[in-house]
Parts: C-alpha cells; structure tokens; sequence
C-alpha cells in the first residue's frame, strides 16, 4: 500500500480519435477501466475516476469534471479536489499495461516534490504521474487563465522530479503505451494475447 496517496483513473476524455468511449473497450475480459483499476486499487486506500459525466456502469468514486473545462487537467483538477490525501496517482484509463511495481518504484520519488513525472524517449507521461494535492492552487490558476491548458502548461509551473529511462532500470515500457486510436487497440490485443515484449 502506498501511504497518503490516492488513485485517480481519468476517464472523461472525448475519444475522438478512438470514435467510441475507450474506457469501455474490451481488451481480454476486462474493460479498459476495469483493467486499469485492479491494478492500481491494491496498492492505494481509494481510487477515484474523473469523469465528464456520471457512470452508471462504474462501482468506484466517482468525480466529475467542471464543465466549464477540458481535457486531463480538468480530470485532474476533479481529482486533486476530490482526494482525501496529500498525493495522487493519475493515470489515463487508457493504459491497460501500467504495472504495479512502476508505480510503486517512481513513488519513493515523491519527497518534497510537486509532482513526479516518468520520462520515456525524452517524453514526460503526465498521465502516470504523481501529483502533491497542493499542486491544485497553480493548476486552478491555468484553467481560468487565457494560456494554453495542458499537461506540460502545469508541470512548467511545479517544482517536479522527473524520473529517466535510466533510473526507471528494468521497467517494462510498455506501462506507458496508451491506446488513441483503432491501431492502438489492435496492438494492446496482440500485447495482451502473445504477452509480446514491447
């Protein structure tokens, strides 16, 4: 169990690329979320899903985004707010192959960083990162300001400890794939069926 920290699946996202709610694609047995959230809900006192929209067919907490915002910091906002500790672990509904032993490696990082942000081929994943409950003053200043409101926006803004490709040592990569489109999917159930090293 990782101490004062919650889960958070975002999954209010519009799929447009995907054209249906990826949250609900089947890969194996399992939804998208289902598959998501047994991975992370061991290893975290509560596991919150921010949603555009309630889910009927979603027995976790549920959180919604304002509407008045968009996009993963609006999930991640309904996230922060919603906690109940001092940390968060977001992670996209979309990344059926996050594994618990990443999660728990880059959370020994937290200390007294803002956030702590995996790196993979020079890219930061915002979307299976870490995030003090804190960060939520700074994050409110993007969403009502004019600037641009992204995942890179915020982090500019935090005191964050990124965690290389190096230091993530034996990591299986594949916990950062994430599925945005129908050639996405049919890769995941390749992975999925051959248990194929990505």
């Amino acid at each position: 169990m990782i101490a004062n920290c919650t889960a958070l699946i975002l999954a209010g996202g519009e799929s447009r690329r995907m054209g249906q709610d990826k949250a609900n694609l089947m890969l194996g047995e399992q939804t998208l979320l289902q598959r998501v959230s047994a991975i992370v809900q061991p290893l975290f006192s509560e596991t919150l899903v921010s949603v555009r929209a309630p889910r009927a067919d979603c027995d976790l907490i549920q959180v919604c985004d304002n509407p008045a915002h968009a996009g993963p910091l609006a999930g991640l906002a309904a996230g922060l707010e919603g906690a109940k500790t001092a940390w968060i672990f977001a992670v996209a509904c979309d990344m059926p192959f996050i594994t618990s032993q990443l999660i728990e490696y880059i959370s020994e990082f937290r200390k007294d960083y803002d956030a702590v942000v995996p790196v993979v081929e020079s890219f930061p994943q915002p979307m299976a990162a870490f995030y003090a409950t804190r960060c939520l003053g700074v994050l409110h200043e993007i969403l009502s300001g004019n600037g641009k409101k992204s995942p890179r926006t915020l982090l500019d803004k935090l005191n964050v400890r990124y965690v290389n490709e190096a230091e993530l040592q034996a990591a299986d990569l594949r916990s950062f794939f994430d599925l945005d489109t129908p050639e996405d999917m049919s890769i995941a159930v390749n992975i999925a069926d051959t248990n194929t090293k990505w």
